[in-house]
């Protein structure tokens, strides 16, 4: 709340929480920039990270998750649709007729989309390695209807597009932030009581099956809880934090504790919240991945026992 491109001492800050604060200009960027764009830092990192964590569960790989499924691609093309339809009809513009609500609406539609599809071929599909080759698949389609939008849109529509990709907190609003916690919270219950289930899938369907568990519901209500989440998420951030805060080599080779799930949001919004902080100079994306990828390294390095040939 202090640091930014205006420095505001803690005791102003205090006194604009009593609203005793005699200077408008920093009440409103305490009040109207710098909450929204914290709070959508803290949601969004932790949300995504305990999206992340519970794909990397169910499928038992490290590197699975709505991107690796092709949800975030389809809520992507989504969003490319939305901003470049002028590629498809001239003179139409839909960001002018729904503003910034077409965003939230478009990738929450894509996402589904892919997302509807991944459930029917998960009901055919019981090998979870087979349904992650089919997701990469999807991601692959909706990459190349994308690049084929780009290639027939305006530069103004590109450069759009291309500025939406680098993740962006700062122009989140309180609107949605709202919408923003209502798929936040029932999200991370939904993730408290999935953590039996998918510490039994953890040892096998075989053995998961012998408990009880039920796969494909167990499935499904992963799918669908991340895949709603990513959508929004995306529309509004484009933030990627699902595989390095996500990543828990721990958790995909052995069961886990009851609190996994708490545990990965704080972890998701500290990194998040910190990448906020450099908004100002550099793209979140950029600053996410740059320091937490290292440390995604660093744990497969010591988690694994490399010996060193040379």
């Amino acid at each position: 709340m202090m640091w930014g491109s205006v420095r505001i001492s803690f005791t102003e800050i205090i006194s604009v929480f009593r609203g005793t604060s005699s200077n408008s200009a920093w009440q409103y960027i305490v009040l109207e920039y710098r909450i929204p764009k914290a709070l959508t830092a803290i949601f969004t990192g932790a949300a995504l990270s305990v999206c992340g964590l519970m794909m990397q569960t169910l499928f038992r790989n490290p590197l699975a998750g709505p991107y690796v499924l092709g949800v975030s691609s389809g809520a992507s093309l989504g969003v490319a649709l939305f901003i470049m339809a002028g590629a498809l009809i001239p003179g139409f513009m839909l960001i002018g007729i729904l503003g910034s609500w077409g965003f939230v609406l478009s990738a929450v539609i894509g996402a589904l989309l892919v997302m509807s599809i991944v459930m029917v071929v998960s009901f055919k599909v019981q090998d979870a390695v087979s349904l992650l080759i089919v997701g990469i698949m999807f991601g692959s389609i909706t990459a190349s209807i994308v690049s084929i939008l780009q290639y027939f849109s305006d530069p103004q529509q590109v450069h759009n597009f291309l500025m939406w990709t680098f993740g962006s907190l700062s122009s989140c609003t309180w609107d949605e932030i709202i919408i923003t916690s209502i798929f936040f919270f029932p999200t991370l219950i939904i993730a408290f009581f999935s953590s039996k289930p998918l510490n039994a899938l953890l040892l096998g369907e075989n053995y998961a099956k012998g408990l009880g568990v039920n796969i494909k519901k167990t499935r499904i209500i992963v799918i669908i809880t991340t895949s709603l989440l990513t959508g929004t998420i995306t529309a509004f951030t484009k933030l990627w934090v699902l595989i390095v805060n996500g990543r828990n080599e721990e958790r995909v080779h052995r069961p886990a504790k009851r609190y996994w799930a708490p545990a990965a949001a704080p972890r998701g919004a500290a990194n998040a919240r910190g990448g906020a902080d450099w908004k100002h100079t550099l793209p979140i994306n950029s600053v996410t991945a740059l320091f937490g990828a290292p440390v995604v390294i660093l744990v497969i390095f010591r988690s694994r026992n490399f010996k060193y040939k040379f």
